[in-house]
């Protein structure tokens, strides 16, 4: 029985970064032989063990054969027998099949340092067109490391994947899985861009694919096209550090634009409420998690209502603010107002440009939040109100507040 390092956490020594999470392959036993050195077992699908003191996770050599479409259609097999390049040989990328002894010694059947060397993302074996996550995947690592190509080969492989309809049969929760951690990549737009030049981008999110090529008025948005508009966002956001609902939000606040009757081209009025049935569409089918969607949704019914506050008098900011829930759900609104930002910046040359929008709805937003309502709520009662009367009160006072502002 003899025990390997492999995958990221030897791609990444070898790049000089951080490892994060150590993959261990135990080479010549089976489950007995994990059981008797006192290994706990967690495989569901095959066999994975919990090292006695470390807790990481051990998985027997293995080899599978395709039995199904999609992800799940696999059969795994475990046994003495299967040898270490066997199991590297299923992996997705040969900078992904590498393996380290404990003398340090890396095993590389597959010409993985090589391809790290020349920035090349290529697949192991024909193996790879087996299972459809195998493109998300690789999409992910194209916006990890931006500066990778994608082997041509390999490209023509993912083409002629989604040609045969493999990408069809991923499952919901793979697939935000694998996306939603691309979006929190280094170069979000990357993981698009790979997306769709192989097709499948047009199977997972047709929403999307559907912004490339989509004019917008130049004076608004020097790149003019809305793909390239929605890359520039989600950079945006990767280089401000967004959180995911942010990113997600950004993903699809331009959604209605692709809705656009041509009569209205290239200035699109009403693409936010033509946008929200398709992020709900989108969210659903892929089972998004209620803190992204909800963000998202505000997003593109008001990110052009944010945009243009910097005009607004109180009385609009104050119904701004009312419609978005700002003061139970002050997180949310923050989230909202980041992913403006991101927008209004993810636009050719005005990536610096300032956005005071943000700043402005964050201090009338602490202003509200400042008011006693307890105390509103009290002296409307003594002045013998009730009911809607003591709300108009409170909203009376929410008003007064932002005019204080204005005059400051």
């Amino acid at each position: 029985m003899k025990q390997y390092l492999v995958g990221g956490a030897v791609r990444d020594r070898l790049m000089g970064l951080p490892v994060k999470d150590h993959d261990w392959v135990v080479v010549g036993a089976d489950p007995q032989a994990m059981l008797r050195a006192g290994y706990t077992p967690v495989g569901r699908d095959f066999p994975v063990f919990l090292h006695p003191r470390t807790h990481e996770e051990y998985a027997l050599a293995r080899t599978e054969r395709k039995t199904a479409p999609g992800y799940h259609g696999f059969d795994f097999q475990a046994s003495p027998e299967v040898t270490l390049e066997d199991d590297l040989a299923r992996r997705d990328l040969t900078i992904n099949a590498m393996a380290q002894d404990d003398d340090g010694l890396v095993i590389d059947p597959y010409g993985g340092q090589q391809d790290l060397a020349a920035k090349v993302l290529r697949h192991v074996s024909p193996a790879f067109a087996e299972d459809p996550v195998r493109i998300l995947r690789l999409a992910r690592f194209a916006a990890r490391f931006a500066d990778f190509s994608v082997a041509p080969e390999t490209f023509a492989l993912m083409r002629q994947m989604v040609a045969d309809g493999e990408v069809d049969a991923l499952v919901a929760e793979r697939v935000w899985q694998e996306f939603s951690r691309g979006l929190m990549e280094a170069r979000p737009s990357r993981m698009l861009q790979v997306l769709r030049d192989c097709g499948a981008l047009a199977r997972l999110c047709p929403e999307v694919d559907a912004l490339f090529g989509v004019p917008q008025p130049e004076a608004h948005h020097p790149e003019i096209d809305t793909g390239i508009h929605l890359l520039m966002v989600l950079d945006q956001c990767a280089a401000q550090g967004a959180p995911l609902p942010v990113r997600f939000a950004s993903l699809c606040h331009d959604l209605g634009k692709a809705l656009t009757p041509a009569d209205l081209l290239p200035r699109h009025i009403g693409h936010e409420g033509r946008g929200v049935p398709l992020v709900k569409r989108l969210s659903e089918r892929w089972r998004v998690p209620t803190d992204c969607r909800e963000v998202a949704e505000m997003v593109t019914r008001e990110h052009t209502h944010v945009h243009q506050s910097e005009s607004f008098g109180p009385e609009a900011r104050l119904r701004l603010l009312e419609r978005c829930d700002a003061w139970r759900r002050p997180e949310r609104f923050e989230q909202l107002l980041w992913a403006c930002e991101c927008d209004a910046r993810g636009r050719l040359g005005l990536e610096h440009r300032p956005y005071p929008q943000r700043e402005r709805l964050l201090r009338d937003l602490r202003a509200v939040q400042a008011i006693d309502l307890g105390a509103v709520s009290a002296a409307a009662l003594a002045e013998g109100k009730s009911g809607p009367a003591i709300g108009r009160a409170v909203q009376a006072a929410r008003l007064s507040a932002l005019l204080d502002l204005q005059g400051m």
